[in-house]
């Protein structure tokens, strides 16, 4: 395992060659394993590995010494000299034992999926935030996997075992502790500054949309295709990170702002999930979500699922959403109503076929956001106990307060903010709104629109 003064990363040489080993459990379909070791043979070619060979082990349960089989290390151990391999990636995540036992085992470097997605995200990083949050991750992944010397950090029996090395190796967790602290307090500066500028936007009254979905699902084409944005387009997993937003006019005059998220992926490492919180807090502050969905990948039900467990995990799937069923282009028309129809798309409030690449269906996806962010205003009034202060400071995050009374039981608000927020504070309505327009999504009930229990819910 590596030292800390041996965690870098060197410049791009000849590609690697590497060795794929998934490991097969009760339960998992041998379809969705299969999808997951081919994502895996694309991530190790995107960070710059040529994958020579790959197989599946099916096991009753992980090894809790090396997760896999030892008669499958042994077979690893003869095929390494036949096929050339240097390194083994394995698609489970491996305890900090399992990969130093496999790699004593084995004689040679192990990686599993969430050092690979790591190593692709400290590529492809290209702000200083995105720096940042990556590295923090990499220092979160390494701290547990950190070892000194041989023989020297490792304690053992007899004379000699105890000494310098165990030191240096204390020595080395807590400069990691220490920058990790520091990274911790230089995301957190720029994550403050971000949120002054979306309370800026909230207070000038402009609409987001957040546009989210698979790595490599077209989101930044689409992004490209409706603002001109310029953000790089790649046919490969992750290829961009650093959130980019641009604004674009509605056929109907308005403006709403796009924002580029990082692309979700089945497995996608904790560590990352939690450093690149403050960048995806974009998906859970935006109006709207725009949910891009490869409609041509064979896994796409598969990549659907896993998008919206991670929206789920982010607490962001209570919000206006629309379904963009990307690359059409590619298909026939009979095979693009077949997938529309479809009627597996909830909670989704429309589900609109577009092909980034040609343009088509775009025009409808922009009147279906016009539709969803056509409200405006609403003006609350609320009263707010002074044990709950906190209330107000979200009241000024999400709008404005227009009037503020002191009274004995609390403050008196009289506040405006979005009509997509207005739920969140339904529990401090002391009268009527004086001021309403359309929600921003309802039903007609009785030949009047009212707000759906989803956006009531924020």
């Amino acid at each position: 395992m590596p030292r800390l003064d041996e965690f870098v990363f060197a410049p791009d040489q000849e590609a690697e060659c590497v060795y794929l080993l998934g490991l097969g459990l009760p339960g998992v379909p041998n379809a969705k394993l299969e999808e997951e070791m081919s994502e895996l043979g694309e991530l190790a070619e995107t960070a710059g590995a040529e994958v020579v060979g790959a197989d599946i082990q099916h096991l009753d349960k992980p090894n809790p010494l090396t997760c896999f089989g030892k008669g499958k290390v042994e077979e690893l151990k003869s095929l390494k000299g036949d096929l050339g391999f240097t390194s083994v990636i394995s698609n489970e995540d491996l305890a900090p034992r399992q990969q130093r036992n496999l790699e004593d085992a084995l004689d040679m470097k192990v990686l599993d999926r969430s050092e690979v997605i790591l190593d692709i995200f400290a590529r492809h990083a290209r702000s200083h935030e995105g720096r940042l949050q990556v590295e923090s991750a990499q220092l979160r992944h390494l701290l547990p996997r950190l070892a000194g010397g041989r023989n020297l950090s490792r304690l053992g029996g007899g004379i000699g075992t105890r000494g310098p090395g165990e030191q240096k190796l204390e020595v080395d967790r807590r400069r990691i502790r220490n920058r990790m602290t520091d990274l911790g307090q230089q995301i957190v500066k720029l994550q403050n500054s971000r949120r002054l500028h979306r309370n800026t936007r909230r207070r000038n009254q402009v609409p987001v949309a957040a546009v989210v979905g698979y790595t490599n699902a077209g989101k930044s084409t689409l992004l490209n295709a409706l603002t001109g944005a310029g953000v790089l387009e790649a046919d490969q997993v992750f290829a961009t990170l650093d959130p980019t937003t641009r604004a674009v006019h509605l056929p109907d005059g308005r403006k709403i702002l796009l924002t580029d998220t990082v692309g979700f992926i089945q497995k996608l490492p904790t560590d990352l999930v939690a450093a690149f919180r403050g960048t995806l807090e974009e998906v859970t502050e935006a109006n709207i979500l725009i949910h891009v969905l490869d409609a041509t990948h064979p896994a796409m039900r598969a990549h659907f699922d896993a998008t919206n467990e991670e929206l789920e995990r982010l607490e962001a799937i209570n919000k206006p959403m629309v379904l963009a069923l990307n690359k059409v282009d590619a298909l026939d028309p009979g095979t693009v109503a077949m997938i529309q129809r479809r009627g597996t798309w909830a909670p989704y409030d429309e589900v609109v076929p577009i092909s980034a690449k040609t343009g088509e269906g775009l025009p409808r996806l922009l009147e279906t956001l016009a539709r969803l962010s056509e409200a405006g205003l609403v003006r609350l009034d609320l009263m707010v106990p002074y044990s709950e202060a906190g209330v107000e400071a979200e009241v000024l995050r999400r709008g404005r307060v227009l009037k503020r009374d002191y009274l004995a039981d609390g403050m008196r608000l009289v506040a405006e903010v979005l009509s997509s927020d207005a739920g969140r504070f339904e529990d401090y309505v002391v009268a009527e709104p004086a001021e309403k327009v359309t929600p921003v999504v309802g039903r007609r009930v009785a030949g009047k629109r009212v707000a759906s229990p989803r956006a009531r819910a924020g």
